[in-house]
């Protein structure tokens, strides 16, 4: 379902929304509450955020769900039991827009999404930036509603890449600068969905690239490892028991080539819940792949701060979009 939380009726025109409705191709407009959301995301940022159901005639391989198995979202603002994947948009200020967008992977160690620290708090400061954001609320990996709950995550992120990319002109963004940024647990939905572009796991009529433009990981689970990987990820993701094919697949430094997108790090070497592994094995692949790639360790910080360093506060989203800036993004 849509929620326009702020849906401006006063700025809302019915002339704009019939032009834009009229430009907008006949497989969007399939569906008329993902068709209302493009045009809403037109009026240059006065309406957000906005929720843009990635699948809406129901997400691929679910099964259906029991009665109690139902989304919920608790006071500190984390999503629990997701189903139905979405975008979250955050536009930004009218005239501050770059044209460069981000699609952001929130953590939660594939048993939550915290989508308020690492999700919409990040997507708020990008657009202050002029970066339009979009927050991916991906599916849980859950074997009961899901037919393959280990590709569900990814297959939402090549969803939600193709469909910012496939609608970048009409919400005046350029289609050669979307990104994916991922934290902790959503740092392997986004690095995989960067190692692994070539593998289609969407319905892709008009051949879209799927492969972001680049790559922002912030303290990411980049490994499926048994020794040094991140357990609970790998659990929630891949079952108690799973095949070495299986880990190879989701260990993203073993599938680094010279095609995979630039890529911006930032880890605390004081982090005990993800280790700075992840990080230094991920770079060392992208260095000897002639990957673009920089990383910044911090002396501490711990796991999970989000834009809220302790003594550092949001100082790595100015790092990240000045790295942008330096590579045309």
């Amino acid at each position: 379902m849509l929620h326009f939380d702020n849906f401006c009726t006063s700025q809302f025109s019915p002339t704009l929304l019939f032009l834009r409705c009229a430009s907008v191709r006949e497989d969007v407009m399939k569906n008329f509450f993902w068709f209302l959301s493009f045009c809403v995301l037109s009026i240059t940022g006065y309406c957000q955020p906005t929720h843009i159901p990635l699948f809406p005639k129901g997400a691929p391989g679910a099964l259906p769900a029991p009665a109690h198995y139902h989304e919920e979202v608790d006071s500190n603002g984390y999503a629990y039991r997701v189903t139905q994947p979405e975008l979250i948009a955050f536009l930004p200020e009218k005239g501050k827009a770059t044209g460069t967008s981000v699609i952001i992977c929130p953590g939660g160690g594939y048993q939550l999404i915290v989508t308020s620290d690492e999700g919409t708090d990040v997507a708020r400061k990008f657009a202050q930036f002029g970066i339009a954001a979009f927050v991916l609320k991906y599916r849980i990996p859950n074997d009961t509603v899901m037919k393959n709950k280990s590709m569900a995550p990814l297959q939402d992120a090549q969803q939600a890449m193709l469909t910012v990319r496939e609608n970048a002109r009409e919400w005046n963004l350029n289609p050669q600068r979307v990104g994916i940024v991922g934290l902790s647990a959503g740092g392997h939905v986004a690095s995989t969905a960067g190692t692994h572009f070539d593998t289609t796991l969407v319905v892709n009529t008009h051949h879209s690239s799927l492969r972001p433009d680049f790559m922002v990981l912030v303290y990411p689970v980049i490994t499926m490892n048994t020794e040094w990987g991140a357990p609970r990820s790998r659990g929630n993701l891949l079952g108690s028991h799973p095949s070495t094919s299986a880990i190879n697949f989701f260990s993203s430094e073993l599938h680094v080539t010279p095609s995979t997108p630039p890529t911006f790090l930032l880890h605390a070497s004081d982090d005990k819940r993800i280790t700075v592994r992840n990080s230094l094995v991920f770079y060392e692949a992208l260095r000897k792949a002639g990957v673009k790639a920089e990383m910044h360790l911090l002396q501490d910080g711990g796991h999970g701060f989000g834009i809220d360093h302790p003594t550092r506060k949001d100082e790595w989203i100015k790092l990240c979009v000045d790295w942008m800036r330096i590579n045309g993004f």
